[in-house]
């Protein structure tokens, strides 16, 4: 094999463990797992990719950056977009999170997500009305600016978990920092 198909080859395979590291779904934040700290780190990115070297000195290979999101076990009443007092009380530790100093420079996306009981269209809707429900409660009980928040709607299309679809971590909030 001559150095430049093993180069490419090394640099397919660096990219495809990459890709599935970064594919794996993050575990869902709830109860006492929900705290300012955990939001934070969480939500801050990593910095700029480090490039590391392989057994070829030729061939640099960029180490991706974490995600920085968040995903909430955020409950909801049921097939309606109406927030518990547990999930309030869990977005007032967002809502303080995202006003700190480490976080106050960055922009959100709030993903609502649904399991598939129900039609794709209902799921879709009832998704965006939770995402718009978290947003609105964020906006009005803890002061973050509307600016900074985008919400929209997964519906069902991206499940965590599977194997069970009607599992509580298929229907949760998820933040996600747009500075990616």
């Amino acid at each position: 094999m001559n150095m430049i198909t093993l180069r490419s080859l090394v640099l397919l395979v660096a990219a495809a463990i990459s890709l599935a590291a970064t594919a794996q779904p993050a575990e869902v934040l709830k109860g006492d797992a929900v705290t300012e700290a955990a939001l934070i780190d969480a939500l801050t990115p990593s910095p700029a990719p480090m490039l590391t070297r392989s057994i070829d000195r030729n061939a640099a290979i960029a180490t991706p950056p974490k995600p920085a999101k968040a995903a909430l076990l955020i409950t909801f009443e049921t097939n309606a977009t109406v927030l518990t007092a547990d999930a309030k009380r869990e977005l007032d530790i967002v809502g303080r999170a995202l006003n700190t100093s480490r976080l106050t420079s960055f922009n959100f996306v709030i993903e609502g997500h649904a399991d598939p009981r129900g039609s794709p269209e209902r799921n879709l809707r009832l998704s965006e009305g939770r995402a718009a429900a978290v947003k609105e409660y964020l906006v009005q009980n803890q002061s973050v600016s509307p600016e900074r928040l985008q919400a929209i709607g997964k519906g069902d299309r991206e499940p965590m978990n599977t194997a069970n679809p009607a599992a509580p971590e298929n229907r949760r909030v998820t933040f996600v920092n747009m500075s990616q």
